[in-house]
């Protein structure tokens, strides 16, 4: 099998009901959103899902890949100790990337691991999904300071593990937008943030992901966005394929932008 459908979430932990405590109704088409996400996941019952999180571990010329068989996290930090959570790796797909990467002489692998803990960039989609579907080993991946063509070239790669180990995956590519869109938000305003997520919420319509790659590195600073970086990355994984996309929402109520869309491949490889 192959990569049956990617998604762009945000990943906001006021969205998640025990941090937000009433505040997250404020985004309420965003939840909408996040459910029927995890309704289609669900629907689709993938074997793996493949997250890439900016909330991982990062280095500058390196992606991280998530070793080991499981990893555990909880909200804590954010008021909700509660919300805890528990992940089975796909160590098959995972060492399979690895062993690609390594022969490909690319930077990726499982060096470097600072924290085991899952980020919230990662429990935040998972809160949604999980409440739907349970079942589906995950994989778990950062990003990198590299250009956006090497997150293309990554892409590629999980791509061909999932490919050669047969497994129906779906790619779940977590990232806020830009940061800086109102006065009185966390980062203040910013010309640049409007026009970051106005961009790449057009690009997801249009449905040519190529397009995130010629993205200005310029724009991409001064709009503060979280996770061109992962889009690349999971664009990298769709390339070669038939998909649509189909934009579901798009707020930036508190000042940073959420937005979400669904691409679905339309012929995946057998």
């Amino acid at each position: 099998m192959a990569i049956v459908a990617a998604f762009v979430v945000p990943h906001p932990p006021l969205a998640v009901a025990e941090v937000g405590l009433g505040e997250e109704k404020k985004i309420q088409a965003t939840l909408d959103a996040y459910n029927r996400v995890a309704k289609r996941i669900a629907e689709l019952q993938p074997e793996t899902i493949i997250i890439a999180s900016p909330h991982s571990v990062m280095y500058r010329n390196y992606f991280h890949i998530s070793p080991g068989a499981k990893a555990k996290g909880s909200l804590e930090q954010f008021r909700a100790p509660q919300v805890q959570f528990c992940e089975e790796y796909d160590t098959e797909l995972t060492q399979r990337l690895n062993r690609i990467c390594e022969e490909g002489n690319f930077p990726a692998g499982f060096e470097g691991e600072r924290d085991a803990a899952l980020d919230h960039g990662t429990m935040v989609p998972l809160y949604f999904i999980r409440k739907q579907y349970t079942q589906g080993k995950i994989v778990r991946m950062g990003l990198a300071g590299l250009p956006l063509q090497i997150h293309r070239q990554f892409g590629n790669y999980i791509r061909q593990a999932v490919e050669e180990t047969g497994r129906r995956a779906v790619f779940v590519a977590s990232g806020d937008l830009s940061h800086c869109q109102k006065k009185d938000g966390p980062y203040g305003f910013a010309p640049a943030g409007p026009e970051y997520d106005a961009r790449l919420m057009a690009t997801l319509e249009k449905g040519d992901l190529s397009e995130l790659l010629t993205y200005p590195e310029d724009l991409l600073e001064a709009s503060m966005e979280c996770g061109h970086r992962a889009f690349c990355i999971m664009a990298g994984a769709l390339e070669g394929l038939d998909y649509t996309t189909r934009v579901l929402s798009h707020e930036a109520t508190f000042g940073v932008g959420y937005g979400i869309a669904e691409i679905t491949v339309e012929r995946p490889a057998e």
